[in-house]
């Protein structure tokens, strides 16, 4: 664990309005780097344009501030961070650490769909072609500090995995690690679904030679058929009434204590109270679906309608 001041941070993609996974996040993100008396950022991972939803950004961070979350600090915008990609990319380019790979997902998915670096010696340029990492340390697994030593498939983590691709955007691994190194992230608190890449953004750290973060997966809430609630399955976006009942839920589905009179607090006094709870102890590890509704008078029928799917 880090003995740094603590850093941490939320960073959503603006490819929808925010939702009840999407609160879990941040929520969990914020009270820990609180409860640490540190500081906690929110950059928009706005890289991917084809994904992107118009206004959804602002939106976004509207939300945050109408559920109390308020951040350190400016905003950090990944569409403003190319130079500092290409940097990264022609450092490790210079230092033998990437090749251009033409392998189509096709032909990847019919070898059984893990990379098998075929392109590793081929010494392609770089028309159409992605940029792969050239693994030379993998990692199989990491300590999360809710679930203990963490292992994933060995193939995953052998992989050479695209760090550039061949439609000219930046890699999702490659953007979050070099921005989360510049901005002094300490500690990442994510759902579960990113357990999986972090074994290749450790490489990718250990790689550039920089210090690693801790890592802290939330359980994922998930909707009656078995899937996380996310803004591809158009989980609603989180409504813009009274934000206290939908903060309660997002705290008991974390496993944090909520006072019994929580009806008679303020949206501040319910944050100052749960930064002063928290206890990544009680957070369950599996998946669930939303907890049940708060019973309070102050649901108006938005919500009443999201709780009920």
């Amino acid at each position: 664990m880090s003995t740094l001041p603590c850093i941490g941070r939320f960073a959503p993609s603006p490819s929808g309005d925010l939702h009840f996974g999407s609160l879990i996040a941040a929520l969990g993100s914020y009270l820990s780097a609180r409860a640490q008396k540190g500081r906690w950022l929110v950059r928009i991972e706005d890289i991917d344009p084809p994904r992107e939803v118009a206004g959804a950004a602002t939106r976004i961070l509207h939300q945050l501030e109408h559920y109390g979350l308020h951040w350190d600090g400016e905003v950090l915008w990944q569409s403003q961070r190319h130079e500092a990609y290409c940097e990264a990319l022609a450092w490790l380019q210079t230092h033998r650490q990437s090749y251009y790979c033409t392998c189509t997902r096709r032909r990847i998915q019919q070898i059984g769909g893990f990379y098998d670096g075929h392109c590793r010696d081929r010494h392609l340029g770089p028309e159409n072609a992605a940029l792969r990492l050239r693994q030379h340390a993998p990692v199989f697994s990491f300590d999360d500090r809710l679930r203990g030593i963490v292992n994933v498939d060995a193939r995953l983590a052998q992989e050479d995995f695209i760090i550039h691709r061949r439609d000219g955007l930046f890699a999702y691994n490659l953007a979050v690690v070099v921005d989360d190194h510049f901005q002094g992230v300490t500690e990442i608190v994510r759902g579960a679904d990113l357990i999986e890449p972090t074994v290749r953004q450790i490489a990718l750290y250990q790689q550039f030679g920089w210090p690693t973060p801790d890592w802290l997966h939330l359980p994922l809430a998930i909707n009656p058929d078995g899937n996380k609630l996310s803004k591809q399955n158009h989980a609603p976006s989180l409504p813009a009434g009274d934000p206290r009942p939908l903060l309660v839920q997002a705290l008991r589905f974390l496993g944090q204590p909520v006072a019994a009179e929580w009806r008679d607090e303020t949206q501040e006094k319910l944050l100052e109270s749960a930064v002063s709870q928290w206890n990544i102890a009680l957070i369950p590890h599996e998946n669930a679906l939303k907890p049940a509704e708060p019973t309070t008078p102050f649901l108006n029928e938005s919500q009443q309608a999201m709780i009920s799917r």
